[in-house]
Order: structure tokens, then C-alpha cells, then sequence
């Protein structure tokens, strides 16, 4: 099973600039030691092919060290993602003796990038500048009504925030309106120094049981944003509303929101559990 998902990661990161002539680097691992790999940026995402490989990760505080053991068993390969967008790939091989305990892995490692940044107007990087934009096309539905009632409604759901870097991420609603799924956010920096908004995902995480646990993310692809920002200068705030086709999650799933800035290290997580995704507002 863990091999077909990588494989669909993989597939799923089909944007990525891989630089495919590359050939990938073999990292080694036993059952006795822990094995520890040091990344240039903080780990957002990563996952082995085989279940007798294990790679954990600091999931409530992104940090730039992962931990990784193994059984004996066939070869797979990792796939990590940072919290930048670098990704880095490796083969993985069980040995009885291991002659190396610690990676420091280096930026020039990486197979590529997401494509994770819309291109913005020099006109926008500099100013406080709102936008709505169509991720999916469809002509047949017009999003912007309907965000802009759920932007100006008194309505919300109990707020979900996490503060951070004087930066305050909240997820004020949610309203569920015609087969798509509204999320109302609202941003805020109390700090001095501006924001610049990187990216702003939703992910839906399963977190697998037994002895050696890995988390597995699923990206939820927007089709509609309306009035995002792309900058909060210092005391300011800006409410946006993203729009998603209908989704649900099981008990054993949480969402995860990643929000990331460009240029800056002041990233902020949001977790939300099943219940407040299953019982939107009408």
C-alpha cells in the first residue's frame, strides 16, 4: 500500500522541476540505530515505499531533522518534501553494519521544486494587493457571489487559530454551498515586519497505527480564491475566502493547513479535526 502511494505522490508532484539524469544517492539503516538526516529546511512531508522502513519527523513543530530505521526487507526509496517546496528523493537499503549514522544533507541534493507560487506582478510584490483567482476553470459557476456573501456574513463556525511570529492564521468558517466547500480565513500580523504569503494548502492526514507510525497527506486542490492577499504590511489583517470541491474525512483524519511565507521562515500550521469539516454552515 505505501508503495502505491508513493508512487501516487509521485504522480501527484508531476509539477516538480526534477532534474531526472540525476542519479539518486543510497542511504543506509538497520533496526538497532537510529539514523539521522539533517535537511537545509524544515520537513513538511515525507514518506518511504516499504513498510520496513521507517522515517519520522517532528509533525507539530516543523524542524529540519527526520529519524530513520529499518528492517530487513527489499529496497525502497524516500520522498521528502520541505517546508520551502525542495524535494529530495534517495534509495533506501537495509545493512546489518552501518559505517554512518548522520547526513547532513545539502540544498544542491534536491531533485527540484514544487510549483507552488502563482507568478505576481511587480506591482503586486510591493503593495497590499488582493486578488481572486479561478484554480480550476469552469464557466458554468460563478464563485464570487457567493464569497463575497460568506466574506460579509456574521456567520462562522468556533474559530480554529494559531498564532505565531505575531502572525495570526483563523479559520473563521465554513459553509457548504452548492458541491463546493467555502473556507473563510482570516489573517493578521502584529508584528513590524510585512508578510509576504508564499502559499496557503489544505491536506487531509491519515495517521497510521501500529509500532512504527508515518502520516500520510493527501493535497486538496482549490478551485476558486477570492480577495487572497499576497502581503500583510505590520498591524494589518485581510479576510479571504477559498473555495474546494465537497469533501468529507473519516474520524482517523484530520486536515492539516499549511501556511507559508515567502522569504521568510514564519510558517504556520493549523490542524482541524474531522467534525468541524462535516458539519459546515448552509
Amino acid at each position: 500500500m505505501k508503495t502505491v502511494f508513493t508512487l501516487f505522490l509521485i504522480l501527484f508532484y508531476g509539477s516538480i522541476q526534477a532534474e531526472t539524469s540525476k542519479a539518486l544517492d543510497t542511504l543506509y539503516a538497520n533496526e538497532t540505530y537510529n539514523v539521522a538526516l539533517f535537511f537545509p529546511k524544515p520537513i513538511r512531508q515525507g514518506i518511504t515505499g516499504a513498510e520496513n522502513f521507517a522515517f519520522t519527523f517532528n509533525r507539530d513543530q516543523q524542524q529540519n531533522l527526520g529519524l530513520l530505521q529499518a528492517s530487513p526487507g527489499t529496497l525502497t526509496n524516500l520522498l521528502v518534501i520541505c517546508n520551502d517546496g525542495s524535494v529530495y528523493s534517495y534509495i533506501l537499503k537495509y545493512r546489518k553494519e552501518l559505517s554512518k549514522l548522520t547526513y547532513f544533507l545539502s540544498a544542491e541534493s534536491s531533485i527540484g521544486n514544487e510549483h507552488y507560487q502563482t507568478e505576481v506582478s511587480e506591482q503586486q510584490k510591493n503593495r497590499n494587493i488582493t486578488s481572486d483567482s479561478p484554480m480550476i476553470k469552469n464557466d458554468s459557476i460563478d464563485y464570487k457571489p457567493t464569497c463575497k456573501a460568506i466574506l460579509n456574513s456574521q456567520k462562522h463556525i468556533r474559530k480554529k487559530k494559531k498564532s505565531k511570529y505575531g502572525i495570526k492564521l483563523e479559520l473563521q468558517n465554513i459553509v457548504f454551498r452548492d458541491h463546493q466547500l467555502y473556507f473563510k480565513f482570516q489573517l493578521s500580523n502584529t508584528s513590524t515586519l510585512d508578510y509576504d504569503l508564499n502559499f496557503l494548502k489544505l491536506y487531509v492526514q491519515t495517521k497510521q497505527r501500529g509500532k512504527k507510525k508515518s502520516m500520510q497527506s493527501v493535497l486538496k486542490k482549490p478551485i476558486y480564491s477570492h480577495q487572497i492577499p499576497t502581503k500583510i504590511t505590520g498591524g494589518a489583517k485581510a479576510s479571504f475566502v477559498v473555495a474546494y470541491d465537497k469533501f468529507s474525512i473519516a474520524k482517523d483524519k484530520r486536515l492539516f493547513i499549511d501556511l507559508n511565507e515567502a522569504n521568510g521562515e514564519r510558517h504556520i500550521d493549523l490542524k482541524v479535526n474531522s467534525r468541524v469539516i462535516n458539519f459546515p454552515n448552509l
